[in-house]
């Protein structure tokens, strides 16, 4: 029996629920003691700010190493990294504000997240079968056909995607020294997720 294969592709579109920032505190010491006591001075009033609900640290790496000029030690370098993710966005500007007066030697994101795409998934998976039977009935309209049942349905390669959000928010100048910046200035506004499903359908082709 004849078969018509086609290629289905479905893509919706969802706001993000979810953000997560990176930032990272380094300092340097005489000695590897030295620069770790600095680290620790540095973070004790980071920790504050990534407590509470809807703020979850969800890594911490600490990196402790000698410098080196040429053949000759040249002092220690100790890096704390955070990744940082916030399930209340309402609390998002704040803890950028935080961070950012924390003086971090880097900080990226927001990158937005979907806390939950299953819903989405699903309408995307709907929307490229319905993709995928409209091209088959295009071809067997061309061949004076008819399209018969569905034989087989593969899952193909998902995306999720957001727009290039990501800021280095310690680049950020406004404001007065000693004063928390004013982060709403900067229009961190929750975008829009797009995910993608992508199917092969195989289907009879009837005469």
């Amino acid at each position: 029996m004849a078969e018509v294969v086609t290629k289905g592709v479905g893509r919706v579109e969802r706001t993000a629920d979810r953000a997560e920032v990176q930032v990272g505190f380094e300092t340097t010491g005489s000695t590897r003691d030295e620069a770790v006591n600095a680290l620790t001075a540095r973070i004790t009033g980071v920790e504050a700010a990534l407590t509470g609900p809807g703020v979850e640290v969800r890594s911490r790496q600490l990196h402790v190493h000698d410098n080196w000029d040429g053949k000759r030690r040249s002092g220690s370098r100790a890096t704390q990294n955070y990744v940082v993710r916030v399930d209340d966005l309402a609390r998002l500007d704040d803890l950028l504000a935080a961070l950012v007066t924390a003086e971090p030697s880097w900080l990226g994101g927001p990158n937005w997240q979907l806390a939950d795409d299953s819903e989405a998934v699903r309408e995307a998976q709907r929307e490229a079968v319905v993709d995928a039977r409209r091209r088959a009935e295009g071809y067997v309209q061309a061949l004076g056909a008819r399209l018969g049942p569905l034989h087989r349905l593969a899952d193909g390669d998902a995306e999720t995607w957001a727009g290039d959000s990501s800021r280095m928010m310690a680049a950020y100048g406004g404001g007065s020294p000693g004063a928390a910046p004013e982060v709403g200035r900067l229009n961190l506004e929750a975008q829009q997720i797009t995910v993608t499903i992508r199917c092969t359908a195989t289907w009879s082709l009837l005469d």
